[in-house]
């Protein structure tokens, strides 16, 4: 059977999206060949056709999982009145929703002490990540100039990561909503 030129595009894109999902619900150990592999509806063997290595699939996929928490902060702060940008973000990032669903959250809070251990080949990729999000993020910071801007930044997700961090690690939803909403209001009146 012939397949679309664009076929093999695509099912490396459902692979990587489906590996962004799993990385961030089970962790880097969790984007096991086979299981990415058997949730794409394919073979083992056919990994090596889309990916040098695993590290290879990682990288990618902490990418998606970057773009996609991205692309909701901005569609969240691009709506909001003038101002209120990253007021926004703050109640979008800190949302029980995301708390809850690790697998459309934001990398650095389900994954963060993973990446710090990461090998060192992967190092530059995963700061390389960083920078593209603080640079996506950037424009609806708080304050006047960039460095006020970059201070924010650093500020607001490094709470906002510890919070979501701590309220996963308790037991029942009203203890996630109880830092979260102590998060939110801190953060909120801070600015």
């Amino acid at each position: 059977m012939r397949y679309r030129p664009e076929h093999k595009t695509e099912i490396r894109q459902k692979i990587v999206k489906d590996a962004a999902r799993r990385v961030r619900a089970e962790g880097l150990n969790g984007a096991a060949v086979s299981a990415v592999m058997k949730d794409a509806g394919l073979t083992h063997g056919g990994f090596y056709k889309h990916f040098g290595s695993k590290d290879e699939l990682l990288i990618e996929s902490l990418r998606e999982g970057f773009r996609e928490i991205e692309n909701v902060l901005v569609q969240a702060a691009e709506q909001s009145p003038p101002g209120e940008a990253w007021k926004v973000i703050v109640k979008t990032y800190l949302s029980l929703e995301l708390c809850e669903h690790p697998e459309r959250g934001c990398p650095l809070a389900a994954l963060s002490p993973e990446l710090a251990r990461a090998d060192k080949r992967m190092k530059p990729q995963i700061v390389a990540e960083l920078v593209t999000y603080k640079s996506r993020m950037l424009p609806f910071m708080p304050g006047r100039r960039t460095a006020d801007k970059e201070r924010a930044f650093f500020v607001i997700f490094s709470t906002m990561v510890g919070a979501v961090e701590i309220a996963r690690m308790l037991p029942d939803r009203a203890a996630h909503e109880k830092v979260l909403a102590s998060a939110r209001h801190f953060l909120l009146s801070s600015f």
